[in-house]
């Protein structure tokens, strides 16, 4: 327990004196932490440099309540508070700004994400459903990654890092000035091999390698206007493992791999205009593209494609399933018991399988897809007074998935939103805020969520907060609208002189599902006591999510509907102490009581999870920083991990040389969220260097 004196309580509570920090993120308004109308952590610049971190996704594991998984070495997995272990659909991910969730496929690429890390300034995670703000899909919590900007990335930068595991990485940027204006480019590449081996020992296939690209620009037009411009991308490749199993008897699978050629692109324009102190506005346009080519050969019986198998599969997939998986045993006989339609269907199907449908059929399958998106905002800030500000805008949005396999050609969607945030400060003490966001969305209707909170500002470093908040998240296209289907090409040999013909597997989308819908209740604390450098935030939660739609998204019967629901409660904590100029001490903890109808909605959720960092300056250039991660149970597996880093910085003229190793040292016998994620080491070690000049 911390203990104050009086006379030291007493002068942080009365006197503000040191400059307040700030976040963006909660409702578009530049505020202090105290006066937030939620949860949020920051993870600034220093702390992402020591955690040793090689992803967006690991560093996440600081934020209290944030579950880090992975479904492959290649395949992050982060979800606020927990839900379904297989997919990621629940929460807003945001660079500077701009949407990086998929919403053909409903994810967030953790892996691919377009952004070096030392390109990343600090990154803000608002805890908690936040659709007034940014619409729908940021049901549980929002995650914005706000990039240096280019005034503070002057001169030339190196990095290389290497280590156990394939780890391969690298940076280079080169940043410079004009009158007016400044630029940072910056090129940056990873690798590395993933898990070792799958659950019986064989090679997991699930490695990546990347390069990107990203350039920013700022330029002032004059005293009261500027552009801001970025340009980001990115091409790789990801392995993933071979899973293709033969749904007729005798078949012996036709691949190795189906690996995944991923290249994303994004540009976006700001115009940011000053009308006068309490007066601005900014208009921002952004384009995205993200393309994975999939490509993999597969082995099945020729009564694969079978029209009569087909239309049998469309009438009752059960049914269908039970006939394909014992083809033999039925051959000799009568079809299975049925309806007279079903009956008469696989009576043809199994004539076609004594006249050659058991021959083996091998051919190409084409699982790619490409997604884009069209963005343009208006935002306007406006203070009415010095005790009222108010912020609003409008938002349209263009996306358009194109995929033979996922939906049958091409699929667009069309959303506009008008959004408005309202603060009156009624009291030196108390401050009302209100927001609200109307969305529209041309395959999901509309949509109206609203958000209200009271915070009591004991001083302008020390709040109290009570918080209601609505949110939505709108079924992605894969969900509601999907046409799942194989089109198989290149076959051999050729049934008939067929070059091509359509698997018999086929899904559709019900087409008429209903946003998600969340209730939260939030009351905490949020404190600042500047004289001992140490700010803490408490949290106490509720929320309710109706309508769910937790159904996996595979092609095998696949339903969808808002059949389920869940109750998240409980509390988390952080505090972040600055222990005078040597040390930093950063814990969180979150406590979560997970419910849900459907059991794999409780699959992520760690009843107990936290973080423990100590970070420290040993004076000549030496410095070292331990984090411990705990999580209860991810997916039914313990994770415990320690890490470990100790760097070094030398002076070479007037450049710096930072010379650092990292050592991760797993403390569970756990896989890591899924049985397949093995590693025949329990630690990793990695080293680095970087040149500044």
């Amino acid at each position: 327990m911390l203990l104050l004196s009086d006379s030291l309580l007493a002068e942080d509570l009365f006197l503000d004196n040191p400059p307040l920090p700030h976040v963006l993120t909660a409702t578009r308004l530049k505020q202090a932490p105290a006066a937030v109308p939620g949860s949020m952590t920051v993870l600034d610049r220093a702390l992402i440099n020591a955690s040793g971190a090689r992803d967006i996704s690991e560093l996440l594991r600081l934020v209290p309540g944030m579950m880090v998984g992975h479904i492959s070495g290649n395949q992050a997995l982060v979800n606020y508070h927990g839900t379904n272990a297989n997919e990621a659909r629940r929460m807003q991910v945001l660079i500077d700004g701009r949407s990086v969730y998929r919403a053909g496929l409903a994810t967030v690429d953790w892996s691919d994400i377009p952004v070096a890390l030392e390109d990343i300034e600090r990154i803000e995670v608002f805890r908690g459903p936040n659709t007034v703000s940014y619409g729908a899909n940021a049901l549980m919590a929002v995650v914005n990654i706000l990039t240096r900007a280019p005034a503070d990335s002057h001169g030339t930068r190196l990095k290389a890092t290497a280590g156990q595991r394939g780890i391969g990485d690298w940076y280079a940027s080169q940043g410079q000035g004009w009158d007016g204006g400044d630029l940072r480019l910056s090129l940056s590449g990873q690798q590395d091999d993933g898990f070792d081996n799958d659950r019986r020992g064989a090679d997991y296939r699930d490695s990546r390698r990347l390069n990107r690209v990203n350039l920013a620009l700022s330029q002032a037009l004059d005293e009261r206007q500027s552009l801001d411009w970025q340009f980001n991308a990115k091409e790789g490749s990801n392995q993933r493992p071979y899973t293709y199993r033969p749904v007729f008897h005798g078949v012996t699978r036709g691949g190795d791999n189906s690996d995944v050629s991923a290249k994303d692109y994004a540009g976006s324009l700001r115009w940011n205009l000053e009308l006068d102190p309490r007066h601005s506005l900014y208009i921002q346009g952004s384009a995205q593209q993200w393309d994975r080519q999939q490509t993999w050969r597969a082995c099945d019986a020729a009564i694969s494609f079978s029209p009569e198998l087909s239309r049998l599969w469309q009438l009752n997939p059960h049914y269908t399933e039970r006939l394909a998986r014992n083809m033999d045993k039925h051959a000799g006989g009568p079809a299975p018991a049925g309806t007279a339609e079903e009956r008469a269907l696989a009576e043809q199907v199994l004539a076609q399988w004594k006249q050659g449908g058991n021959q083996t059929l091998c051919g190409d399958i084409d699982q790619s897809i490409r997604e884009s998106r069209y963005d343009l905002e208006i935002q306007d800030t406006l203070s009415l007074s010095d005790s009222l500000r108010l912020v609003s805008g409008m938002n349209y949005r263009y996306d358009r998935a194109d995929s033979e396999t996922y939906f049958n050609g091409t699929l667009d969607d069309t959303t506009w939103r008008l959004f408005g945030q309202l603060e009156w400060r009624a009291s030196e003490h108390w401050l009302l805020q209100g927001g609200a966001m109307f969305e529209d969305t041309r395959l999901s209707g509309h949509s109206l969520t609203p958000r209200v909170a009271l915070n009591y500002l004991i001083t302008p470093r020390h709040g109290l907060r009570a918080v209601y908040a609505e949110a939505v998240r709108s079924p992605d296209m894969f969900e509601n609208n999907i046409d799942w289907s194989y089109r198989v090409t290149g076959l051999s040999p050729r049934p008939n002189g067929q070059d091509s013909g359509r698997y018999f597997v086929r899904t559709r989308g019900p087409g008429n599902l209903d946003k998600e819908h969340m209730r939260s209740r939030e009351l905490g604390y949020n404190g600042h006591f500047a004289d001992l450098g140490l700010a803490l935030d408490v949290k106490l939660f509720h929320d309710d999510i109706s309508d769910m739609i937790s159904e996996p998204l595979r092609n095998n019967q696949y339903i969808a509907t808002n059949a389920s629901s869940a109750r998240f409660s409980g509390a988390e904590t952080q505090l972040d102490w600055q222990l005078g100029s040597a040390d930093r001490v950063r814990l969180t903890y979150a406590y979560v009581d997970a419910h849900a109808s459907n059991a794999l909605d409780r699959k992520l959720s760690a009843r107990n999870s936290g973080s423990a960092g100590w970070m420290r300056d040993w004076g000549r250039g030496w410095s070292s920083a331990l984090f411990y991660y705990g999580d209860s149970a991810l997916n039914g597996y313990r994770f415990e991990r320690l890490d470990t880093r100790i760097a070094k910085r030398l002076s070479l003229g007037k450049a710096q040389l930072e010379l650092a190793g990292v050592l991760q040292q797993r403390l569970d016998q756990q896989p890591s969220t899924f049985a397949d994620n093995a590693y025949d080491s329990r630690h990793q070690a990695y080293f680095s260097a970087q040149l500044e000049f």
